[in-house]
């Protein structure tokens, strides 16, 4: 995947990227890249992190989910995980996903509905 393939948009002075469904090890990486770029290039409130399409969840990928969150917070922005699927929460679960600096939704509209708090 290129980079110009990971789509980011700014929404309400927020950062929203939505996840393939199943991510390789680049494409995580390249996203994590490119959402801190995007994040200082637009002065973003945060990011809305889209989980919804993705099926399958390793030690990668949550390890780079808490980093960008950890990453954007010290940015100065917040993030919101949303639409995590039931399975993708119990193997975050298992593996130790700490989302302490991040907000979590049970969808984008939610998502949204925290962000807007944040004006």
């Amino acid at each position: 995947m290129a980079e110009s393939d990971i789509s980011v948009f700014l929404v309400r002075g927020v950062l929203m990227v939505s996840m393939p469904a199943d991510p390789d090890d680049p494409t995580v990486a390249m996203l994590q890249e490119k959402v801190l770029g995007e994040m200082e290039a637009h002065e973003a409130k945060g990011l809305i992190l889209d989980l919804s399409k993705v099926e399958t969840f390793d030690s990668f990928f949550a390890r780079t989910v808490t980093e960008t969150a950890n990453m954007i917070s010290l940015m100065g922005g917040k993030t919101v995980i949303a639409g995590m699927r039931p399975a993708v929460a119990i193997t975050a679960t298992q593996l130790g996903l700490n989302l302490s600096a991040a907000y979590t939704a049970l969808d984008v509209d939610r998502a949204l509905a925290i962000t807007q708090a944040w004006h």
